[in-house]
């Protein structure tokens, strides 16, 4: 396995992966790698595979794309790639790569989860470009709310508690430190409600997906999360910054409101395999 860490390599490698867009949405490297994640391939400048690996416990992702699914299990069975006494997210846009995992999986005694869900694009993602390999800057940009009393705003680290507290995934003390790092990082969205609160948000992770979208239980069903994400989605595009969405299939209402913004299904999908060692299962 070779590490590039050297930027001109890093952009060869992005101009590579956009023709494999989207299935290789999760692996590319965006905006200047804020996040210092290190970029392994098999083979440099020919390569079959490239994994990330934020080594942050909570984040300790690896995001996988292959062009020949059939040589993934080797990788992964190398323990100077993947630390299999950890717990961890192996992520990728290929449903083919869950046969090579789970026979990993199985052999190092490992307990996985399997999380699909769909991943929505635009045009725009799949003509990225070498091009759209830039800076992510935060916007000063604030949106005033058809209600006064409401005004769209961007979040910043002192709400790093609030939204820990409301995501699923989270609340935890390795979660926040995330948090802070997404907002520290990528420009992240809220509405204000009166006195100046976030009352609904979106985050911006590593990969350019939208996350943690959430609304206060009293402002549910209101169109805030809605509002949110269509000032979000208008700041990203006049900065030329590509993004994405995962929804769980049945989660019917999200999947009609992504879809109201020009947004699709591809056809690879979204997955996650949650990797569990026998002394670390937690159910």
């Amino acid at each position: 396995m070779l590490l590039l860490n050297n930027s001109q390599k890093l952009l060869t490698l992005n101009k590579s992966l956009a023709r494999s867009i989207p299935e290789s949405l999760k692996v590319r490297v965006h905006h200047g790698n804020p996040f210092n994640m290190e970029v392994l391939v098999d083979s440099w400048p020919e390569y079959q595979m490239e994994m990330t690996d934020d080594m942050d416990p909570y984040v300790n992702t690896y995001c996988v794309f292959s062009k020949v699914p059939q040589k993934l299990q080797k990788v992964l069975e190398n323990s100077e790639v993947i630390n299999w006494r950890q717990i961890f997210h192996i992520q990728g846009c290929q449903e083919s790569l869950g046969e090579e995992i789970t026979a990993v999986t199985f052999s190092k005694s490992v307990r996985i989860n399997h999380l699909k869900a769909v991943l929505c694009i635009n045009e725009d993602i799949l003509r990225l470009n070498a091009g759209s390999w830039c800076e992510v800057e935060h916007g000063d940009d604030e949106f005033e709310s058809d209600d006064p009393n409401f005004k769209i705003s961007q979040l910043d680290i002192s709400h790093a508690g609030l939204i820990n507290a409301s995501w699923r995934p989270g609340r935890n003390e390795k979660s926040p430190h995330f948090i802070q790092r997404c907002l520290q990082k990528l420009p992240a969205y809220c509405m204000l409600g009166p006195g100046g609160v976030p009352v609904s948000w979106i985050i911006m992770d590593s990969s350019c997906e939208l996350r943690m979208a959430y609304a206060v239980e009293r402002y549910r069903s209101k169109g805030k999360v809605t509002q949110v994400l269509e000032h979000y989605a208008k700041y990203l595009g006049q900065k030329n910054i590509p993004f994405s969405l995962s929804v769980l299939e049945e989660n019917e209402k999200s999947n009609r409101i992504v879809m109201r913004f020009g947004l699709f299904a591809a056809a690879c999908g979204w997955h996650s395999w949650i990797c569990y060692p026998q002394k670390l299962v937690p159910f």
